[in-house]
């Protein structure tokens, strides 16, 4: 749909290519240059600069968001026997690393408000693996005795879990904390960025996201010694002093150089078009809210908005009817992880989750990013609340 003569694009990137084409271009042109296409210079420079963006100790940038995840897992050594919680509302390789290791992803249900991990859920399942309550989780029935070692929460659309609950459980039952911040980058919680919070944080370069280079990239953020240095080593096959020393098992995680150049310039728009994403939002909210179930943002919490995302029963007629005018729309995630037949020999059935699935029946995302104008806004949402009359 075009409206004054802009199309309504789901994600815009060709519009912040423009803003910053020429010195995008001489960043390329420079890795051109000097050659060094894997871990080049630039890709030092992105990680003292997200160090400084997101006030953590480290930062181990790698080839995608799945990768950051894997790293941290396998520097954890986990593996067969161990068990780890995450949302089932999500991406899939959330609790695919998990399973790529042989260990066990345990799905814990959604708050039905900010669509995070539920806190009360997640402990009412740890409890259930240490006691072997086969009726709270199926899987146990043939895979007893799993040992409980880590919590993956999502912040899912852009928005921090609870993290002070989370990271609570996490020192009762000696569990790590891997805050998995694919589309929350640049968001806080409680007045620390999102990538400084749990034991690490990971994110994602996808181009798609609130930060996103021209191709794959991620990224995992720490402020403990012992695991960045793992990570570093993770990220290249396991290296130790040079590349033909293996210390450990390991992966080809690194980050190519031109991918670094582009989030070398993109990072320096992102707190503007941060700003800007939350001004979209705050007009969607305040024209929706009276019509449509909105993602609730608590007050302790800022969201990076990686969707824009409601709620309604009859969510495949307002997406025909958006459809109809032009207006892209996605559902993000039409079926929860626990239900995927990748994860069926969990043993998982419908209405184990009920949240979960509840919200995956009804979740629409609407177009969001910086550069949407006011008047497409209101041609989206006039949409969504007069449904008869578009």
């Amino acid at each position: 749909m075009i409206v004054n003569n802009k199309p309504i694009k789901f994600i815009d990137l060709s519009l912040q290519q423009q803003r910053i084409l020429p010195r995008l271009q001489k960043r390329i042109a420079e890795v051109l240059a000097h050659g060094r296409y894997i871990m080049g210079p630039e890709v030092n420079e992105l990680e003292e600069k997200l160090c400084r963006f997101n006030r953590v100790k480290h930062t181990i940038s790698c080839a995608n968001g799945t990768d950051a995840l894997l790293m941290v897992l396998m520097a954890y050594g986990i593996g067969p026997g161990d068990a780890v919680f995450t949302t089932s509302f999500s991406f899939v390789a959330t609790a695919e690393v998990i399973a790529l290791l042989g260990a066990t992803p345990v799905f814990v249900d959604i708050d039905p408000d900010t669509y995070n991990i539920n806190p009360v859920a997640l402990e009412k399942a740890i409890q259930a693996v240490l006691q072997n309550d086969e009726s709270a989780c199926p899987f146990l029935k043939t895979m007893d005795n799993l040992k409980p070692k880590g919590i993956i929460p999502v912040d899912i659309f852009g928005l921090p879990a609870d993290y002070e609950k989370i990271c609570r459980l996490g020192k009762k039952y000696d569990l790590f904390v891997l805050a998995d911040g694919a589309q929350s980058f640049g968001s806080e919680y409680r007045g620390k960025k999102a990538a400084s919070l749990g034991d690490a944080a990971t994110t994602s370069f996808f181009p798609a996201k609130p930060l996103g280079c021209y191709g794959d990239g991620g990224a995992v953020f720490t402020n403990n010694d012992e695991l960045a240095q793992k990570l570093i080593s993770i990220r290249v096959h396991g290296k130790g002093k040079e590349k033909y020393d293996n210390v450990r098992i390991g992966i080809n995680g690194r980050l190519d150089t031109l991918q670094a150049a582009v989030l070398l310039e993109k990072l320096e728009i992102f707190p503007e078009e941060f700003q800007t994403r939350n001004r979209v939002a705050d007009l969607y909210t305040k024209l929706l809210k009276d019509y449509v179930k909105i993602q609730a943002i608590p007050d302790d919490r800022t969201c990076a908005w990686a969707q824009y995302s409601i709620k309604k029963e009859n969510r495949g007629m307002i997406q025909k009817k958006l459809s109809d005018k032009g207006i892209p729309s996605a559902v993000y995630y039409p079926t929860p992880l626990h239900l995927q037949p990748a994860f069926s020999y969990l043993g998982h059935k419908p209405g184990s989750l009920p949240v979960s699935e509840n919200l995956s029946k009804d979740i629409l995302s609407l177009p969001m990013h910086p550069y949407l104008k006011d008047e497409q806004i209101r041609h989206i949402t006039d949409v969504i609340v007069n449904p008869d009359d578009a």
